[in-house]
């Protein structure tokens, strides 16, 4: 019986060790060099559970082995109703195993920084526009009376800053209008964080100028409001996002469609 109950252990262990192999290299395909510090907090979580594994159960009560007379069998009956419920009551090794290694390795949520990364394919120059984008206003007439930043695009913008060669750009009507655009920006900490510069945020007084802005600076994605912009451009940018509720009849296989900037990065 010692020898069976050994191998059953042994079995266990190999069992375990297989389901952290999965576990460890499905998590490994889904995180990037900045997610490695927590791999040493995994690694712990292995060893905490290899000693819980190998911890000792508790001493079993010995029950008494009472004689009974050969002829009775209801000693026999009820040794046997013992083991039976002895085994109900003691959860399978394999379910117990797993469901301790699955508290370890709960799916790690990825950084807003992770998934900028991964849906911009790598693409590190960037052209967007500010209407309808960034900015609350829709038209360049609005402008003429104030500027205000959408606060939920603030830090998957921020993002941006950091991670691409970002430009912005937008037709206005007069001198005016490009005054509060700047302020608005400078209020919301755009040219403080480091990665955009008043430089970058381009005027014009056409929206075939702003076409134009996009084709001379090539970027990998541009991120627009206006349809007919971004299938102008379809043939000549890598990518575009088109900003929009409305979803465009048949877009180009390089154009994706999402109802805000942070909703196509998952920040919302």
């Amino acid at each position: 019986m010692a020898d069976n109950a050994k191998e059953d252990f042994l079995q266990l262990i190999k069992r375990a060790g297989a389901f952290l192999t999965v576990k460890i290299s499905n998590l490994l395909r889904h995180l990037d060099s900045r997610s490695f510090g927590a791999i040493a907090g995994l690694a712990l979580a292995i060893v905490f559970t290899w000693r819980f594994l190998r911890t000792p159960r508790g001493p079993q009560r010995r029950q008494s082995k009472r004689q009974t007379p050969s002829g009775s069998s209801s000693g026999v009956s009820r040794a046997s109703v013992n083991d039976v419920s002895s085994e109900v009551s003691n959860p399978p090794e394999d379910s117990r195993t797993q469901n301790v290694v699955d508290e370890f390795f709960q799916p790690v949520k990825p950084s807003l920084s992770q998934i900028v990364r991964q849906r911009l394919s790598e693409g590190r120059k960037v052209t967007c526009r500010l209407l309808g984008v960034i900015l609350e206003e829709s038209s360049p007439e609005e402008l003429q009376k104030q500027a205000t930043v959408r606060s939920s695009v603030l830090e998957v913008l921020l993002e941006l800053t950091k991670f691409c060669d970002l430009y912005l750009m937008e037709r206005v009507l007069d001198d005016e209008s490009e005054k509060k655009v700047l302020i608005a920006l400078e209020d919301a900490g755009f040219f403080t964080s480091g990665g955009l510069v008043k430089d970058k945020v381009l005027f014009c007084s056409t929206e075939n100028g702003r076409a134009s802005f996009v084709r001379q600076l090539e970027p990998d994605w541009h991120i627009d409001s206006n349809p007919e912009i971004i299938t102008q451009l379809a043939r000549f940018i890598k990518y575009q996002l088109h900003i929009s509720p409305d979803k465009l009849e048949r877009p180009a296989s390089n154009v994706f469609t999402a109802t805000s900037l942070e909703q196509f990065f998952g920040s919302v």
